[in-house]
């Protein structure tokens, strides 16, 4: 999170109406609910783990045991069956 000074970005006026509230604080001011990014978007998290459960389902499918996986992909046996078990 990046730190700017009011002073720089916003009009007097708006930060006196602001200095009614608060005073000599941190503000935080979150984004507008339509500029959020949905997880793992940015850092590509999201394509990752989507990939990998097809591969581990694929896998899965040709015959290779949880165990095994759980080797493979370095993950608990619960996670595994999570992954091959649903739709």
């Amino acid at each position: 999170m990046n730190y700017v000074k009011a002073n720089d970005v916003l009009p007097k006026e708006l930060i006196e109406e602001i200095q009614r509230y608060v005073q000599g604080k941190t503000l935080y001011i979150p984004k507008p609910k339509y500029a959020y990014e949905k997880w793992g978007t940015c850092s590509g998290a999201k394509s990752f783990m989507k990939e990998r459960n097809l591969s581990i389902k694929s896998d899965f499918k040709d015959g290779i045991s949880i165990d095994e996986l759980k080797e493979n992909y370095h993950l608990s046996v619960e996670t595994i069956k999570k992954i091959v078990y649903t739709k």
